[in-house]
């Protein structure tokens, strides 16, 4: 199916709140979710759904969306691929789409959320490659020992995170890196944890173990 952006995002709403839930979401739930101006925008989005044959819109009741023959059981989603990150922006920013991709979400546990794009050699050794796509669940918390996504002032980075009773360092997985030291007078965030990547050239979705 070839969906724009936007449909795509709805229709994954529509799965991800189907297999949380069991049920379709309501008209009213679309709109809050995605702050649309009236139920008629969402309404539209859902009629082109309608047209691409994904889903089935049913008369008469406030959860009448079914899934396709065709698309029931279908456990592909699409994730936001996240480019350079600037300075103070939230990582998820619009600003920083670079393009949707379709990942296959049993594949990585924790679920995921983005995809970051790989720029350097720091975790060759860990099997994370210059121009491989990170595969992220988002979150703000993280063991000592698994590898993250860390936010260090405006600056973003992959790295193992290593904690010594308050001390916080960023290790490399390879030798030429030295390690980072999370100094007190630095802001330090973890903006996710990584759970895979996507192979730059051969497309191959691969879990971190």
């Amino acid at each position: 199916m070839s969906l724009t952006r936007r449909q795509q995002a709805i229709y994954d709403f529509i799965v991800e709140h189907m297999e949380s839930t069991g049920l379709p979401p309501t008209r009213a739930q679309i709109v809050s979710h995605f702050r649309f101006a009236s139920p008629n925008a969402a309404q539209c989005h859902l009629k082109a759904l309608e047209k691409h044959g994904v889903i089935e819109l049913l008369s008469g009741t406030a959860r009448g969306i079914r899934l396709t023959t065709a698309t029931k059981g279908r456990s592909a989603m699409s994730l936001p691929v996240i480019g350079r990150v600037s300075a103070g922006r939230p990582i998820l920013a619009v600003e920083h789409h670079e393009a949707q991709m379709p990942i296959e979400p049993s594949h990585f546990s924790p679920k995921p959320h983005f995809l970051l794009r790989v720029d350097g050699e720091s975790m060759i050794d860990a099997g994370i490659c210059d121009g491989d796509l990170l595969v992220v669940h988002k979150t703000p918390e993280a063991r000592s020992g698994q590898i993250v996504v860390a936010r260090i002032d405006d600056e973003i980075t992959v790295k193992q995170l290593k904690r010594t009773g308050r001390r916080v360092e960023l290790i490399a997985h390879n030798p030429n890196y030295p390690p980072i030291r999370i100094g007190r007078d630095q802001e330090f965030a973890i903006e996710g944890l990584a759970v895979g990547v996507i192979r730059a050239f051969s497309g191959g979705q691969v879990p971190l173990r």
